[in-house]
């Protein structure tokens, strides 16, 4: 089936809403992602590591229960707006109210001296925000299988929204890091509480304001089944579908491999004592990542989605084992390190690119796939195993990363009401080596099931080709009878 032969159902206006809504998204959860939560509730609220370490991976066990709940629950949803939108359109207020709750802990309990109060703070606050977040994700990318029956139109969707998280999404990120630094250099009157605070208000207007345009202005036009599964069967079809469960056990067996990106926020905040140093560091790789949305095209002609699984797994390895080995001697040296991580960037920036768009495809392909075999369609329980194993990687990385730190050596005391840093004699070598080495290797690990997945070639054609005529005659029921051309 040629791309050129395929009706296009989403405009580019609606295509941009989608990518602004997930750049909203992306706004805030990059106050929470890499080490940043386990860096704010430990040098920030002044929390133990242990106690920290343990709430974020009992929520992220939560998950693996909670999401496909979520799931199970949005799929049995019908109404006149479908049944992944009334989410999109509910959720945003809530969870712009949760986020400013999460990094306003600090200030509201600033004479608060029982740490028992600021540890039961941080499990409400992160719980609620965690809530809400799950009822927006998962509709969310849901939306981007249901929002058109044409593959092309819904890579373009996703293509669009991880471009647009990147460089939007992105900007929590640099404005964190640069008012972190300005405000441990005493060159703004701002504290770190304050400016955590100050970015989470930001994240709920402005982030969160995007993020409502995935209810307002896009559409559902896969049409869903007149039946309502129940919860009960929205959980079964989950196992029922071999390629989703091949793709679920390749990232959750992969997860330690996501330890790379918290010990960063710990070696630069920690062993080059720079936190805004990896705006540069990054800045070449993130200009060559907007270029890979163009590549990605011209890739995918040469590799299938298993195949670029592979090749992003080993790539990382070679690259990191070199990386590390050269700077092993001067980890802490910006004159070394900053060429070195420059390089590895680089490179990394193509894969990661292509990790923001292949494997929503790849879970767009399972549910094609188990409406081929059973006629049904499940974008609920189907893209929670997407966000649970996003943030299960997540929670367990940064748990696992926060339990370690005082192993090698890294802990925070209070003097006079302000975080101290406190460090063995190899901590630095330990941080570099789970920034850039350790966690790779740990990854690896994750390819293994893909070797039994075998939505590619022939067999995706066939299932692309059976359901075109059916998603077509269904979306023009549902948009009217138009579609452009």
């Amino acid at each position: 089936m040629a791309e050129k032969s395929e009706i296009r159902y989403v405009s580019p206006k609606e295509t941009l809403a989608y990518g602004l809504a997930n750049s909203g998204q992306v706004f805030g959860y990059n106050l929470v992602a890499g080490g940043y939560l386990s860096l704010f509730f430990t040098k920030v609220f002044g929390l133990p590591s242990e106690a920290v370490s343990t709430m974020i991976l009992f929520l992220g066990i939560w998950d693996t229960v909670n999401d496909p709940l979520m799931g199970a629950i949005i799929d049995k949803t019908r109404s006149r707006y479908g049944k992944l939108r009334p989410f999109l359109l509910l959720v945003p207020l809530p969870l712009a109210v949760t986020t400013i709750l999460l990094f306003s802990g600090p200030l509201i309990l600033a004479d608060v001296k029982q740490t028992t109060i600021k540890i039961i703070y941080m499990y409400v606050s992160y719980f609620l925000w965690e809530l809400f977040y799950t009822l927006g994700d998962i509709p969310f990318w849901g939306l981007s299988s249901a929002i058109s029956p044409s593959p092309s139109d819904r890579t373009r969707c996703i293509s669009t929204a991880r471009f647009l998280s990147g460089i939007i999404g992105g900007l929590s990120t640099t404005f964190l890091v640069l008012l972190m630094d300005l405000s441990e250099n005493n060159i703004i009157p701002l504290s770190l509480p304050q400016v955590f605070c100050l970015m989470s208000v930001i994240a709920a207007t402005f982030g969160i304001g995007l993020f409502s345009l995935s209810g307002v202005a896009c559409k559902e036009r896969v049409i869903q089944s007149v039946k309502e599964p129940s919860v009960i069967e929205g959980f079964k079809v989950m196992f029922k579908n071999k390629p989703l469960l091949l793709i679920v056990c390749g990232n959750v067996i992969g997860t330690l491999g996501s330890l790379a990106g918290v010990f960063q926020t710990y070696y630069f905040a920690e062993v080059v004592n720079i936190n805004s140093l990896f705006l540069i560091i990054n800045l070449p790789g993130t200009i060559f990542g907007w270029v890979t949305y163009l590549l990605i095209p011209k890739l995918k002609k040469k590799l299938d989605n298993r195949q670029i699984v592979f090749l992003n797994a080993f790539t990382r390895v070679a690259v990191a084992t070199v990386i590390f080995l050269i700077g092993f001697n001067s980890y802490n040296n910006i004159k070394v390190i900053i060429p070195l991580l420059l390089v590895q960037n680089l490179i990394f920036s193509f894969f990661n690119t292509i990790n923001m768009v292949i494997p929503t495809e790849m879970i767009g392909d399972t549910i094609d796939y188990m409406e081929w075999k059973t006629g049904e369609r499940n974008e609920g329980v189907s893209f929670s195993v997407l966000t649970f194993v996003g943030k299960l990687t997540g929670s367990v990385s940064t748990s696992v990363a926060t339990a370690i730190l005082p192993l090698i050596g890294l802990t925070y005391k209070t003097v006079n009401g302000t975080q101290i840093t406190v460090k063995g004699d190899n901590t630095d070598l330990w941080i570099w080596a789970f920034f850039i080495l350790i966690p790779q290797f740990l990854g690896l690990i994750g390819v293994i099931p893909y070797f039994w997945y075998d939505l590619t070639g022939d067999k995706l054609q066939k299932i692309r080709d059976d359901l075109k005529v059916r998603h077509e005659e269904l979306s023009r029921k549902v948009s009217g009878g138009e579609a452009r051309e």
